[in-house]
């Protein structure tokens, strides 16, 4: 097959930040070589010396790999007599990346290309977002297992979350896999979610292939995109070797690959082949007692739940009996009842399972993540996975409106206890407590995000139930009050950058950076701000820039706090009454400021109809009826209403204050005062 094929040099350059001279913005990337032909019939003798200082000189065999992949071949690992096995027939890689850089559109391709449908089989976009969720926002929420078979070699790909708030699902998978796809869109750089997923891959001591994405945009700049990425791994420390990445470029929409931006193959071929090269196998310990750490769970109405999970050593087989171990050493049997290797889009089933390869395991119904499956008679636990700590809470509570059990089947505290203790058997990042009274539960995530899609999975499982605002989570060290910062970044269009960068300021955050990107007229605004000052903050930012700015936040750190902030400068207007709104009361009220609620909609006493146009809340009675005698004349008057606002389950969580509550149903979402606030008021 005829494709672009790169010469990786293996000379690797001296690491050192302190030199004088030390090229960061000149890595030695832009030393590969790319040409047009087959990997056999190039000759090796025209290959170009870098232009930087160089640690040793390493003669050029006939067939060149990248720095990771020769490191961890030549790591002859012996510790406790168990000598560890490398396995070339199996890669095992997570492809991470900032949100909206590609990742999915990339693994459709890979999929394609693969073979995995059929010639005429009618495949839809993003085909690993199979959640109607995530179809729905566009955004990639669950990590996902696949499988492509790539010249004898069986390629296992973990899709994993874009969005900073489910770092949980990246920090899980990491645990299965040799090495990462850093997909990098091609104008925008690393994001900080990026930085993010990057640190925690160099954590695990995982090879990286760095994939510059969407390089057929007209504002590309794959060269600034490589330096600032190189300039990252030296920032999170990461190795000589891991800092030795391949650089490719691709188009994940046309599926196609290149080691060079001007010279793109037909295919992803070049990308198959840099994983392959730069990606070493799964090390295991074939003659070993059998251990496998649990990562994820699914749920089967046939088969019950399904543990999925890497296979580190010895062998599985179908029907054989295991023993569950904990990090505690707290020890039961077990038996599994089928197997399942991830064959393309699909689980097959499989009679035994080999160390290294991703399986599926039925047969065990209490398996919990974290979980080791292991020997039944000499087995032990494998290291717990952990990950970052929640940063925003909420509390859950039953619906207490008049109008409770009208469209939900789920509405006992019961119910509600049981589902929300239950997603956290699979949310580890999601921690849940019993509240002050019987009814309510307090739900820590790692942001709204987080926390409101779990809220929307819950209202389309028919549960009816309420929320209060969110809140930061702080801590006390020291007899010192810290609370979460984060980085925020907003691309801002330059005529509205004066509004967006006022509005932060006001939220106490701290520009830490500001940049022009590419050459569309947009800004980048990079600054540190309290979790606090993020509540409510998309929207007024959307407002503030006319719908064109773009928010994205990541968890720095804990930090001082910093003062007293309002994140809302406006009143709530509240339903005086029960009943109907008509036509006749809503003119008077719309004056009052914007309203939430059109005629003819049933309301009842205490729930938020509108937004008022001055700080406090005002009653009206939206129920008020025209008044029919013969006095008045016969004459019809013609009613002219606002466009209603129609606010969503994030825009509402984010509008909600401290004496307010977010009313969710299957059918419905309405606010209200919370009548247990406003009695203490009284």
């Amino acid at each position: 097959m005829e494709m672009a094929v790169g010469i990786h040099n293996s000379i690797t350059p001296t690491l050192n930040p302190n030199q004088k001279g030390f090229p960061l913005s000149s890595p030695f990337l832009r030393t590969q070589l790319s040409v047009g032909r087959t990997l056999s019939s190039y000759s090796f003798s025209k290959i170009k010396s870098p232009s930087f200082s160089r640690s040793r000189r390493n003669p050029l065999p006939n067939f060149i790999k990248c720095s990771v992949s020769e490191a961890e071949a030549t790591d002859t690992t012996t510790e406790k007599k168990v000598t560890l096995v490398r396995r070339n027939d199996i890669r095992n890689i997570a492809i991470v990346a900032h949100v909206d850089h590609g990742k999915t559109t990339l693994v459709d391709a890979m999929l394609k290309q693969a073979k995995v449908f059929r010639d005429n089989q009618v495949v839809e976009e993003r085909i690993m977002d199979s959640n109607d969720l995530e179809r729905e926002r566009g955004i990639t929420i669950l990590s996902k297992n696949t499988s492509i078979t790539y010249k004898d070699t069986k390629m296992n790909i973990i899709d994993t979350p874009g969005h900073s708030d489910f770092g949980g699902e990246v920090e899980r998978v990491l645990n299965m896999v040799e090495g990462v796809l850093l997909v990098v869109d091609s104008v925008e750089g690393p994001m900080p979610q990026t930085r993010f997923v990057l640190k925690k891959a160099l954590e695990f001591g995982l090879a990286v292939v760095v994939v510059v994405n969407k390089i057929d945009r007209p504002s590309a700049r794959p060269e600034f995109v490589i330096n600032s990425t190189f300039e990252l791994f030296i920032e999170l420390n990461a190795s000589d070797e891991q800092c030795d990445f391949q650089a490719v470029y691709a188009s994940g929409i046309h599926g196609k690959a290149g080691l060079s931006p001007d010279n793109l193959a037909d295919d992803l071929g070049p990308l198959f082949e840099s994983i392959i090269r730069c990606i070493p196998g799964p090390r295991i310990k074939k003659d070993g007692s059998l251990q496998m750490l649990v990562t994820s769970t699914e749920y089967d109405e046939h088969k019950g739940k399904i543990a999925i999970g890497r296979l580190h050593a010895g062998v599985l087989n179908r029907g054989m009996d295991v023993r569950i171990c904990t990090s505690d050493d707290a020890c039961r049997f077990g038996k599994v009842s089928e197997l399942f290797v991830f064959e393309k889009f699909y689980r097959a089933p499989a009679e035994s399972v080999e160390a290294g390869d991703i399986c599926a395991v039925c047969g065990i119904n209490d398996i919990q993540i974290g979980e080791t499956i292991a020997d039944k008679n000499d087995g032990k636990a494998l290291p717990a996975i952990r990950v970052e700590e929640p940063t925003v809470k909420m509390a859950f509570s039953i619906n207490t409106s008049p109008f409770v059990g009208r469209e939900g089947k789920y509405v006992t505290s019961r119910n509600l206890r049981d589902r929300l203790y239950r997603e956290i058997e699979r949310n580890l990042a999601m921690k849940v407590e019993d509240g002050e009274t019987a009814d309510t539960f307090l739900v820590s995530g790692r942001g709204t995000l987080h926390l409101t899609i779990l809220i929307e999975n819950m209202r389309r499982e028919n549960y009816e139930f309420m929320v209060g605002p969110p809140k930061v989570i702080n801590k006390r060290i020291d007899d010192k009050l810290l609370e979460p910062y984060e980085i925020a970044t907003v691309e801002v269009p330059e005529v509205h950058m004066g509004s967006v960068v006022e509005l932060l300021g006001k939220r106490r955050g701290q520009m830490v950076d500001m940049q022009g990107l590419g050459s569309e007229g947009t800004t980048l605004l990079k600054y540190k701000i309290p979790t606090r000052g993020l509540l409510g903050l998309r929207n007024a930012i959307l407002t503030a820039s006319r719908g064109t700015a773009i928010l994205n936040t990541i968890f720095d750190s804990y930090g001082p706090w910093a003062g007293d902030m309002s994140t809302r400068d406006l009143g709530s207007l509240v339903a005086f009454e029960d009943g109907v709104s008509t036509s006749y009361a809503l003119i008077s009220s719309q004056e009052r400021g914007q309203m939430f609620i059109k005629p003819g909609m049933e309301v009842y006493k205490g729930q938020i109809v509108g937004i008022h146009q001055r700080p406090g809340d005002l009653s009206l009675n939206v129920c008020k009826k025209k008044a029919a005698t013969n006095v008045r004349s016969n004459k019809e008057v013609s009613v002219v209403l606002d466009t209603t606002l129609d606010y969503s389950l994030d825009d509402c969580i984010e509008y909600i204050q401290e004496d307010e509550l977010v009313e969710v149903t299957p059918k419905s979402i309405r606010m209200c005062k919370n009548p247990k606030m406003s009695k203490k008021g009284r």
